[in-house]
């Protein structure tokens, strides 16, 4: 049965479920930041995706060790994990192959997340082992929704605007509306020598805003009134930013290692952009930082 686990220091306070060993709650002195699903534009929170970022041209591949099969962001999202370890500022997961992902993902591994909190972070940390003979490809990334407004702001949605370390430029690839694929020939102009992209509702109505290569590998979404969160994912070499049509209040700030398939790929899993090619025995380590404010 799945179970909540919550931790908490100087003031954070986060609560994981067991069940994809999902961040559902993410508070600052009481305040909630983390948004709280709701069916009318997303129920879920803070999923986990692995071993793909997006959707599959068809929702399948062909592979070195035969076909894999996965619904958008994988399977480790609908998985129940199990609770390795926890004090009161941390709490680590496990995630093992088995004969019913093998089904659909026909590789052996572990994953393993982790959750801290020190010094107003929380720290989101990814372990993937290899524990099978062939290579394992894969991508990761996280999806955590933050609401809009943040507490303590009570400024509208329009208000907000994403913050880069430094000024740069940057057109993200649209997303084909009928097979869920990017496009990185049909590009929309988001900055233009800027470290700033004001947000409305209608920025999204090209679905998700896939950045790569962010500067400094961070970001700040933040409203006029001062409140709101940064992230910052070294090693994520792309990120996600969404929020759901129909004026949903939340942003979604996503980092991934790799994405969604692009149509001008072809359908051999290992030859995903961002994919990572992992040797038996070894282990892949990645983690990002939120920081509320």
């Amino acid at each position: 049965m799945p179970f909540m686990t919550s931790i908490a220091s100087n003031g954070l306070t986060a609560t994981i479920d067991s069940r994809g060993a999902q961040l559902m709650s993410l508070t600052r002195d009481g305040g909630e930041c983390l948004w709280q699903g709701d069916e009318r534009w997303w129920p879920r929170r803070a999923p986990v995706l692995f071993p793909i970022v997006g959707s599959l041209r068809g929702d399948r591949a062909s592979s070195s060790q035969g076909e894999v099969s996965l619904e958008r962001h994988g399977l480790a999202r609908n998985r129940e994990f199990e609770l390795v370890s926890s004090d009161d500022g941390s709490a680590r997961f496990r995630l093992c192959s088995d004969a019913r992902t093998r089904e659909t993902y026909p590789y052996d591994f572990r994953l393993e997340l982790s959750y801290s909190l020190a010094d107003g972070v929380l720290t989101q940390a990814f372990d993937v082992t290899n524990t099978g003979d062939v290579p394992l490809p894969f991508v990761l990334g996280g999806h955590p929704a933050f609401n809009v407004p943040q507490p303590q702001g009570n400024d509208g949605f329009d208000s907000y605007r994403l913050e880069f370390s430094r000024a740069w430029t940057y057109a993200t690839p649209r997303i084909d509306p009928s097979s869920g694929l990017l496009d990185f020939e049909d590009r929309l102009p988001l900055l233009d020598g800027s470290d700033t992209l004001r947000l409305t509702h209608r920025t999204f109505d090209v679905d998700t805003l896939v950045f790569q290569d962010v500067p400094e590998r961070f970001v700040r979404l933040v409203g006029d009134g001062g409140h709101g969160v940064e992230v910052s994912f070294e090693g994520f070499d792309y990120l996600g930013v969404w929020s759901a049509a129909g004026d949903a209040p939340f942003v979604a700030l996503e980092p991934w290692t790799g994405c969604a398939t692009a149509m001008d790929e072809d359908d051999v899993f290992e030859h995903k952009r961002g994919m990572t090619l992992l040797s038996p025995g070894q282990t892949f380590e990645r983690s990002f930082r939120v920081r509320p404010f």
